[in-house]
């Protein structure tokens, strides 16, 4: 499913046009993403948890050279999936 299909799944279930629906849904993309820049944890209860997890500096190896290489240290998104999507998943 795209970013269109959802918006027109969004309209249909909340009964807006989807003009509206892809502004609430462009709205809430927003909020989430504003609160991950802020390091907060966002959770939706029955559906999952959004985080920010840092990771740390590493040494690799570049597979062409096989040459030691550093990974610098960064900020993740993680998404654990709340008990009520997991279960719908595994039906």
């Amino acid at each position: 499913m795209n970013k269109t299909e959802l918006i027109n799944k969004i309209a249909e279930g909340a009964g807006l046009s989807k003009a509206d629906s892809k502004k609430a849904f462009d709205a809430a993309v927003s909020a989430v993403k504003e609160a991950l820049e802020a390091n907060d944890k966002i959770q939706l209860i029955g559906f999952g948890t959004f985080s920010v997890n840092e990771r740390p500096a590493r040494e690799g190896i570049n597979p062409a050279t096989k040459q030691k290489i550093q990974i610098a240290a960064k900020k993740v998104v993680k998404f654990k999936a709340g008990a009520e999507l997991a279960d719908a998943v595994n039906k």
